[in-house]
């Protein structure tokens, strides 16, 4: 398998999830959620306009490529997300599953490299087929290590925020850890990876 068709296929996990719309509808409701709630104090309220902004990206996603799961996806985490605020009348609680989201896909990815199973190898297409070149297994498994820091900084900077009830700091961090900086980071740190000469892996 070529290197060039190796990069691409490594990427098949960010295409999976809905690629970089998926991250901006993230991104939308997290600030659309902090700024209304700053702007008019009240949970629900914020809940339901970051609901209403998201619904509005998710229709546009499927009439203009008609990805239906990747849609639901989205919504159903940004309206769990406004449920569990509005039903605790926290506005925090609006980032605890991006918290627990970050701290999962962290041990997630922390425990396929111990199993010697990357996450980043075993869901391109090709999914077994890299086992065989010990070169494209150490490459795998550097850019799953690549995930595994960013969550668990991620988390690291998250959680004490959440615990000390800091909203609007917890709704930055979860914007810049969670989002598009901090994925657009991390795909290119695997894309500059796969592209490096195996001998040098």
């Amino acid at each position: 398998m070529s290197l060039d068709v190796l990069t691409r296929k490594s990427l098949s996990l960010f295409d999976a999830v809905g690629g970089w719309r998926t991250v901006a509808e993230g991104v939308a409701s997290r600030e659309v959620f902090l700024i209304a709630y700053l702007l008019t104090g009240q949970v629900w309220t914020s809940a339901l306009i970051a609901v209403g902004g998201v619904a509005v990206l998710a229709v546009v996603r499927v009439w203009a490529d008609r990805r239906y799961w990747s849609a639901a996806i989205g919504l159903a985490i940004v309206g769990g997300s406004a449920l569990l605020a509005g039903t605790t009348g926290q506005a925090i609680n609006f980032y605890l599953p991006a918290v627990v989201i970050q701290a999962a896909q962290g041990a997630v990815f922390l425990l396929s490299m111990l199993a010697r199973w990357p996450v980043m190898g075993v869901v391109h297409r090709d999914r077994f087929g890299w086992r065989s070149d010990p070169a494209a297994g150490r490459r795998y498994q550097l850019c799953t290590a690549v995930f595994v820091v960013k969550c668990a900084i991620a988390t690291a900077v998250q959680m004490p925020l959440y615990v000390a009830g800091q909203t609007t700091a917890l709704g930055i961090a979860a914007t810049l850890l969670g989002g598009a900086p901090s994925a657009g980071a991390c795909f290119y740190l695997c894309w500059r990876i796969l592209r490096e000469d195996p001998q040098t892996v």
